[in-house]
This record gives structure tokens, sequence and C-alpha cells, in this order.
């Protein structure tokens, strides 16, 4: 999954990004409203983690981008865009958490806070936009659990690595739905990662040699996609 973290204070920046990187999700970082706006606007995301208290940021005129985090969050929700959003922040007060649920955000979390309840908030917030209640992915006898990054094949564990894992999940959450190898690498890949032009391909053989053959399935010049049926 793909995370666009929105924080202006470096300490805390660098942290959850290293955090959440070893969680798995390819995690890309801006400090300011006017890069957050033009990111978001050009740039596709499975989730946000966005700060209220933001700096304007370079051409962030009267009449140019959102002067904080929550014009941030009205503009990516005045341009129809339903990218899921937490929003994490200082502001503790009653009207400020209304304000940012109100303004469109699915979650609000209030700094400080432990990075478990942060990860159990994302996985509840993706399940919601995905239109899942249920924890876990199912299919083929294959169970994947988000929580403990446990996989299984017919009851028996399943070792995958970080990407692989990755690659498996996004396939999952959206049985039948065919991912093309540029959205595969988008869930993989943060700005700035070295992608190699074959890597998708790699992950793909690895699943199918661990998971069974027909597992994974393609459509040639298309992509990949698990059929929901099995």
């Amino acid at each position: 999954m793909r995370l666009l973290l929105v924080e202006d204070d470096r300490m805390i920046g660098e942290s959850l990004q290293r955090a959440l990187r070893l969680e798995g999700y390819a995690v890309d970082w801006v400090r300011d409203a006017a890069a957050a706006d033009g990111t978001l606007a050009s740039e596709r995301f499975d989730l946000v983690l966005l700060d209220l208290g933001l700096p304007a940021g370079a051409g962030s005129g009267a009449a140019a981008r959102p002067a904080d985090g929550l014009a941030v969050l009205r503009a990516l929700r005045a341009r129809h865009d339903a990218t899921p959003v937490i929003v994490l922040t200082a502001r503790d007060a009653r009207g400020d958490r209304v304000a940012g649920l109100d303004a469109g955000a699915d979650d609000y979390l209030v700094k400080p806070f432990e990075l478990d309840e942060l990860n159990a908030r994302i996985r509840a917030v993706l399940r919601r936009h995905a239109g899942r209640a249920e924890p876990l992915l199912l299919a083929g006898g294959v169970t994947l659990d988000p929580a403990s990054r446990r996989v299984t094949r017919d009851g028996a564990a399943v070792t995958l690595s970080a990407r692989e894992f990755a690659v498996l999940e996004a396939l999952l959450a959206k049985p039948g739905a065919v991912l093309s190898r540029s959205q595969l690498e988008d869930r993989l890949y943060g700005w700035g990662e070295e992608i190699e032009s074959n890597a998708v391909s790699v992950y793909i053989h690895q699943l199918r040699r661990k998971l069974g053959a027909d597992f994974i399935r393609n459509v040639r010049g298309v992509g990949y996609f698990i059929d929901a049926a099995s």
C-alpha cells in the first residue's frame, strides 16, 4: 500500500516514515500544504496521513494553494477525490475533531499516539474504504492477516518477504480485479526508490512457487489477478 505522509516536523516525519516502511508500506513524505495539495492533485495514494498545523509552503498565495492541513483536506474532497485520510494532529479540542471529520477525514488521531494504534486505524480505514468488514483476506485456501502479517495456505504457514506480502495483499484486497504492473509498482515503491524492470514479475513468480502455479493469473499485456471465485 502506498501512503502519503504530510507532516512538517522533521523528527516526527522521519520516525513515522521509517516505522511505516518497516510495516511494509511505501511511504512518501511532504512537509507543507502546497506540496501536499500539488502531490495529491497529480498522484494516487491508498491513504493519506495528514497533519493540520502545516506551513503554507511555496506558491501558496491567497488565491493559490491551501494554507494548512484542513484546507488541503477540503480541496481534496472538493475534487471529489475519495482517497481515505487519517488526520494526525496535536489539536485535541472537540471543535477541531468535529471540523476535521466534517471536512472529510475518515479518522482523527491526536498526538502523541502509539504506532500500533496508528497501524490498527490504517487497517480499519482501508477495510472500510474497500467495503470490507472482516479483517482477513481469503481466496483459494490462502489467508492473509494484515495485522499479524501472517499468511497461510490450507492452514500451513507461508513465509513471504515484505514485497511479496505487499503484492499478495494488493491482489487479495480486490479479488477478480486485474492490477497492472505499474499499479503494483505504485504499491511497492515510494519516491526515489530504484525499481528493477522485472521486479513485479519476480515477486509474482515467487508467490506462485509458494502458493500454487495457478493461484495468481495474468491477462497478457494487461496485468495480474486472483480469481474471486477461487
